[in-house]
């Protein structure tokens, strides 16, 4: 989507010479989110998540199924593991994230090993192809990818097992009150929890038949879902002088460490937000690719035209949602750098709940969880979009 988006916003920035995008993957651009969701449940298919191109990426070059081993940015070239390479006067990096695996004795991770990962259309079709009623699931990470595949996978007739480290479901996003009322919500339709467990071992030989945990328990398993995080993919930008040390660092127009050519957009990307503070950081929500693109394309059409950046600071609204059996987790704003966390509305007869996170007594995000979720959560929206940049720094 990263590259996707910033070829569209590149051409209308005025950039009207040659765009070439190279992925490693062999599917044009499409929507991942779905991939623990609907389409995991109601069957993976690359028309039911691609996403529609605009007729101003028409004359774009894609070379897909391969990747940049190298970029030289100093002499502007890139080694391809096709064996060719390319040269570029801009540079968009957009290489996003890839899933973190398990390192654990026992069964090593490929095809027929019943390990699996979901960040790849070809990962959600893999993993739905086992999801069988039945089946006994256990999920290693109840984070946002956790917790969807649990419910997916309850909706069809898998047994589950979501096994976390940290004492609440999703509690480092969300905070305790959210989490709690997750907790109930999936225990309620079956989900058995091993919270505050790890795994230590992986039982089987060449597929895992058990997972150990790290007081003695044996979890039976058909299937082990590794949703344990990601890591950024910037190993082809290695030898340049950046700072990779989470995703790759950019300054308040995106640009690659002050460098004007070179810029990244998506969750690859580590900006300040003067919404916030001057702090670099990495966001992982959907809006974020086409947000940066739009940004950093405006900040390369300036450079590849000999003009400095004519772009304010970055300061966007992050939002994200989760939708969880008939119910929907929606945010606006940054939750994560809370101090505090209010219960704005609900309890109510239903499950609907607000709560409210605030930073220096700011209010600097706002979650909602329930059926109405999404009209909750947008009500406190015009009250985040005002926060005035430096606020709570």
């Amino acid at each position: 989507m990263g590259g996707l988006r910033a070829a569209e916003q590149l051409r209308a920035a005025g950039w009207g010479g040659a765009i070439l995008v190279v992925g490693d993957e062999p599917h044009l651009p499409y929507n991942r989110p779905p991939l623990s969701k609907e389409a995991l449940a109601d069957g993976v298919s690359f028309d039911a998540v691609a996403l529609r191109r605009k007729a101003a990426t028409a004359e774009v070059e894609w070379r897909l199924g391969v990747r940049v081993e190298h970029a030289d940015l100093a002499g502007r070239t890139a080694a391809l593991s096709d064996g060719t390479g390319a040269g570029w006067d801009g540079l968009v990096v957009a290489t996003g994230m890839r899933a973190r695996r398990l390192d654990l004795p026992g069964p090593a991770a490929g095809p027929g090993s019943g390990r699996h990962t979901i960040r790849t259309l070809d990962d959600a079709t893999a993993l739905r192809a086992e999801l069988v009623p039945g089946a006994r699931v256990v999920i290693v990470g109840a984070g946002f990818i956790g917790c969807e595949v649990a419910a997916t996978a309850r909706r069809l007739g898998c047994e589950v097992t979501l096994v976390e480290p940290q004492p609440l479901p999703m509690l480092r996003p969300l905070g305790e009150l959210l989490a709690r009322a997750l907790l109930e919500q999936h225990t309620r339709r079956g989900v058995r929890f091993a919270l505050g467990r790890w795994p230590v071992r992986l039982h089987g030989r060449e597929r895992v038949t058990g997972v150990e945990l790290d007081d003695g328990t044996l979890l039976p398993a058909d299937v082990l879902v590794e949703a344990v995080g990601s890591l950024a993919n910037t190993e082809w930008l290695t030898g340049n002088g950046l700072d990779l040390s989470d995703g790759v660092l950019c300054d308040s127009a995106l640009r690659v460490q002050g460098l004007p050519r070179v810029v990244a957009v998506g969750d690859v990307a580590r900006f300040p937000n003067p919404r916030y503070d001057e702090v670099a950081r990495r966001v992982e929500h959907w809006c974020i690719p086409t947000d940066t693109a739009r940004h950093a394309a405006r900040t390369l059409a300036s450079a590849l035209a000999g003009q400095p950046p004519r772009v304010r600071p970055f300061a966007p609204l992050p939002s994200f949602w989760s939708d969880q059996y008939e119910l929907r987790l929606q945010s606006f704003g940054a939750p994560a750098l809370a101090d505090e966390i209010r219960l704005l509305e609900g309890p109510g007869p239903g499950p609907d709940l607000v709560a409210g996170y605030y930073r220096r007594r700011s209010l600097v995000g706002v979650v909602a969880l329930g059926v109405g979720a999404t009209a909750a959560a947008a009500r406190y929206r015009p009250q985040l979009e005002a926060l005035a940049p430096g606020a709570v720094g």
